[in-house]
C-alpha cells in the first residue's frame, strides 16, 4: 500500500468516524466532546516554542511523566503540548499535570490522519519537536512533519511480533514511515530488531530502555495507601486485581472462590472506566457484596465496607494508592490473550506481583521481573488461587517478593536520561 492509497482509504472512512464517536459516547460521554480537534480544528492559544508529545491513552500518558518532567526542566522556555486519542488519556493528563501546577502544559486530541487535518494541526501549533510514544505510526503525520522540517522521534518504542506482522502487510508504507522519522528509540533489543526489519535496514532503531522504569510514585502515595488500608480494614488480607479487561473479572472471582482465604478483601480495578457499571452488574449477578470506591472518599467511609468482600475501584488516578493499600497485586490483561499491562508500577510500590500467561505487550519487562523473583506467572484461575493462598499465608514469602520487586524496579532505570541525550541532538538546550 502506498501513502496515496492509505489517504484515499482514510477519506472514505472519515464519514463513519462521527458514527463511531456517537457510539462510543453512549458508553463514555466524554467522546462527545472536542470533536473539532479530531478533524484538525483548534481554538487553543499557542505559546511558542512548543514541544509536542503524543500519548494515545492512559498507559502512555502515565509512562511519559518522567520524560515530561525532564523536558520541563531542560527546556524552561518551551511549552509542552500533550495530544491524546482517548478521553481517558486526556483525563489522565489533566490529573497528572493540573493547570495550576503545570501552566506550561496544554492538551488536545490528535486529529485523524488525513493530510488536510494533519496540515491544520501542524500549522496551528508549529512544534519545534515532536515525540510519538510507543507504537504510533501515523503515516501522513510523519510525512507532514518531514515536509515541514519538524524533527519527529518515535520514543519508548515497542513492537510485538503480532504488531510487526500487521505492519509488514503494508510493508512499503511502514518502511517509508519509519524512514521519515528523525530517530527511533526502542525499549529492548527485540523491539529494535523488529523495527529495523520493517525499515529494511539495520541501525536506525536504537535501544534506549523503557522509561516506565523511571516512574517514581508520587511522594504521598504510600501515605494515601496506608490511609485507604485503614478504611478497608488493617487486619484483612487485601488482594488487588489491577487493570482487568473484559472477561477477566469472572476468572478473578473464580480464583477468589477457590482460594478460600479467610476474610479476604479484593480490590478490582477495571482497565477502562466505561466498564465500571458492567463489572458492578457482574458482582451483583453473583450476589457478591461489594462497595464502589466512588461511594467513599479519603475522609468518609461507607458504613457497609466491613461487610463487603469486593471493592470496585471506579476512580481514576488512584492506581498507586491501590498498590500501596494491597498485600498482593495481580496485573490484568494477562489471564486472557490480551497482551498484559504494565507491572512496573506495582513493583515500584514493592508489591508481590502475580501475572497471567499472556504478556506479549510487556514480554521483556515481565520476563525480567519473573527472573528477579518479583513476579510469578499463574496460568489459570486455579493456579492464581493456589499462589494467592500461599502468599497470603506466608509473610516471609511476601516480604521476599516485595524486596525483589523494589530492587527490580530500580535496576533498569536511566532510560529517561538516555532519551533526553538523544532529544538534545535535535533540540539543543538554550
Amino acid at each position: 500500500m502506498s501513502r496515496l492509497h492509505y489517504s484515499v482509504l482514510l477519506y472514505l472512512l472519515l464519514p463513519f468516524t462521527a458514527i463511531k464517536l456517537l457510539w462510543q459516547g453512549l458508553r463514555q460521554p466524554a467522546y462527545l466532546k472536542h470533536w473539532s480537534e479530531r478533524y484538525g480544528f483548534y481554538s487553543q492559544t499557542v505559546s511558542r516554542p512548543l514541544i509536542w508529545l503524543h500519548c494515545v491513552s492512559v498507559g502512555e500518558t502515565r509512562a511519559a511523566k518522567p520524560l515530561i518532567e525532564a523536558l520541563l526542566e531542560k527546556y524552561p522556555a518551551h511549552q509542552i503540548l500533550l495530544t491524546h486519542a482517548t478521553p481517558t488519556g486526556r483525563e489522565a493528563g489533566e490529573q497528572l499535570f493540573p493547570n495550576d501546577k503545570y501552566p506550561r502544559i496544554s492538551r488536545c486530541y490528535l486529529p485523524y490522519d488525513t493530510p488536510d487535518a494533519v496540515k491544520r494541526f501542524l500549522k496551528h501549533f508549529l512544534p519545534v519537536l515532536g515525540l510519538l510514544m510507543e507504537t504510533e505510526l501515523w503515516f501522513n503525520l510523519i510525512a507532514g512533519c518531514k515536509a515541514q522540517g519538524i524533527p519527529l522521534l518515535l520514543v519508548n518504542a515497542r513492537l510485538s511480533e503480532r504488531s510487526a506482522r500487521g505492519y509488514a502487510k503494508v510493508g512499503m508504507l511502514s518502511a517509508q514511515g519509519l524512514d521519515n522519522l528523525s530517530a527511533i528509540a526502542a525499549q529492548t533489543e527485540q523491539d529494535a530488531n523488529r523495527l529495523n526489519d520493517l525499515l529494511g535496514k539495520a541501525g536506525k532503531a536504537v535501544v534506549v530502555g523503557n522509561i516506565k522504569f523511571d516512574v517514581n510514585p508520587p511522594a504521598d502515595e504510600a501515605d494515601r495507601g496506608r490511609y485507604l488500608r485503614s478504611l478497608l480494614g488493617v487486619k484483612r488480607p487485601v488482594f488487588l486485581a489491577a487493570s482487568t479487561r473484559d472477561g477477566e473479572e469472572a476468572l478473578i472471582l473464580e480464583a477468589i472462590a477457590l482460594s478460600e482465604i479467610d476474610n479476604l478483601l479484593t480490590l478490582i480495578v477495571p482497565r477502562h472506566p466505561q466498564r465500571f457499571d458492567e463489572v458492578a452488574a457482574l458482582l451483583s449477578k453473583h450476589n457478591i457484596p461489594f462497595c464502589r470506591r466512588s461511594e467513599f472518599s479519603m475522609g468518609t467511609v461507607a458504613g457497609d465496607i466491613p461487610n463487603c468482600s469486593v471493592i470496585l475501584g471506579d476512580s481514576m488516578g488512584e492506581l498507586f494508592t491501590y498498590y500501596a493499600a494491597c498485600d498482593v497485586a495481580f496485573i490484568g490483561g494477562s489471564l486472557l490473550p490480551l497482551g498484559g499491562q504494565n507491572l512496573i508500577e506495582a513493583c515500584a510500590m514493592g508489591k508481590p506481583v502475580l501475572i497471567g500467561p499472556h504478556t506479549f505487550n510487556f514480554s521483556d519487562a515481565t520476563d525480567y521481573a519473573v527472573q528477579a523473583g518479583a513476579a510469578t506467572r499463574v496460568n489459570n484461575p486455579q493456579a492464581l488461587a493456589e499462589k494467592l493462598s500461599l502468599l497470603m499465608s506466608d509473610a516471609e514469602a511476601r516480604k521476599a517478593m516485595s524486596d525483589a520487586a523494589l530492587v527490580f524496579s530500580k535496576s533498569a532505570s536511566g532510560a529517561t536520561q538516555r532519551l533526553m541525550d538523544l532529544i538534545a541532538k535535535y533540540l539543543p538546550a538554550n
